[in-house]
Parts: C-alpha cells; structure tokens; sequence
C-alpha cells in the first residue's frame, strides 16, 4: 500500500486551516466526495459503537436556514458541502444488540459467541464512568469522526471549517432531530478557500512543541 511521506503529511497539516471564505463556484469531485464519506463510514469509536449520525445538508434553502442559525456565518452556504454531526442521546441496550447484530454479519461470527463482549460494553455503559454521561460519552466518539474527516480532507488537499458557533436547539430544529434519539453537536463546511480569505497566509498559532508535549 502506498504512503506519503512524513514531509507530505506535516505538509498538509501545516497547509490545513479553518476556512472562513470558500470559493463558492468550486466543486468537490464526486470520488473525493465519497472518499470523505467513506471517512466518516469508517470512522473509529469506543467499542466500535458509532453512536453517531452524519447529515449532508445539500437544499440550499435549508442551508440559508442553518445559516441563520449559525451567526449568520457565510461558510454554511458558500462552502461547496456542508456536514452536521449528531450523536445519541443516550445508549441502550438494544444498540449494543444492533452492533452485535451486524458484528455477527460482517464477520460471519455466531452472535451467541459475541455474548462476553456484548456484555463488557453493557456493563460499561451501566456502570462505567461514561454511565454518568452517555451523551456526552457518544459526542467524544463524534468528535474522533471529525477529527478523521477533516485530515483526510487535508491530505486530498480539500479544505474544512468546523464550526460549533451555531444554536445547536435550532439545528434540531431545522433538520427534523427533536423527535429522534440524535442532537447536534457541530457542522464542518467543506469545499475550496477563496482566494481573498486572507486567514489562508497568517501562521499558525500554536504552543511550542515542548510546551505541550511530555515525555515520561
């Protein structure tokens, strides 16, 4: 399997940043769409829960009404896609049946013999320190997903912005979530920076490195 470089990848993650003005007359070709939402398909989680759900918001006219609900921020409809990221409420049982459900599936694997881990996950989920939290819990497992997204855009040299300066109720709202078991946590827009967004040339602003990196 082919790889890039150690040079290639600091390359890319040095190039990466939040885009507040995107080119809204670029598109994403569509192989490199579905790479990015392979990405999320293939997403790690806790257990291998995936206690998550990703909408791509294509209706224009629903992306001005979340636009209103962002600040009014213009990469909600200027960028070429636009995804929202929710995860459950809360985990029951029954989810953790369904993922057995389909390890047993994927893997040809009786689901009787899933039986001890089905109930490590079980009794995490009741007694564990996530317990006290599930939603919580499941928006860290969310937020691994975004963080793959967004680096796999990068490496594609495709531009993000998460954003989490939204009225996450409103969102609900909007996009027919109140009655499920999901909530919106965040959005990412996705597509080209324009070429007058003048945050694409300022430098990094971060720690240096031995200021946040520990040996032991």
């Amino acid at each position: 399997m082919s790889s890039i470089s150690p040079q290639q990848a600091l390359a890319q993650l040095q190039w990466r940043y939040a885009v507040k003005s995107f080119d809204s007359d670029k598109k994403i070709p569509a192989d490199a769409w579905e790479t990015l939402e392979q990405s999320l398909v293939l997403a790690p989680s806790s257990f291998g829960l995936q206690p998550w759900k990703f909408l791509v918001v294509d209706n224009k006219e629903l992306r001005e009404q979340l636009r209103s609900a962002s600040w009014n921020q213009g990469q909600v409809v200027d960028a070429d896609r636009y995804v929202v990221f929710a995860a459950l409420r809360t985990t029951t049982d029954e989810d953790v049946d369904r993922f057995m459900a389909r390890t047993s599936e994927v893997r040809g694997t009786p689901v009787e013999s899933l039986a001890g881990y089905r109930n490590v996950i079980a009794d995490f989920l009741l007694k564990g320190w996530a317990a006290k939290d599930l939603f919580g819990w499941n928006a860290r497992q969310a937020y691994i997903a975004l963080g793959q997204f967004m680096t796999t855009a990068s490496a594609m040299g495709i531009d993000t912005c998460p954003m989490e300066g939204i009225d996450m109720n409103g969102y609900d709202e909007l996009l027919g979530l109140k009655e499920t078991r999901y909530a919106t946590l965040c959005a990412c827009a996705v597509g080209y920076r324009s070429a007058d967004d003048k945050y694409a040339a300022a430098p990094k602003v971060r720690y240096a490195h031995d200021e946040i990196i520990e040996y032991r």
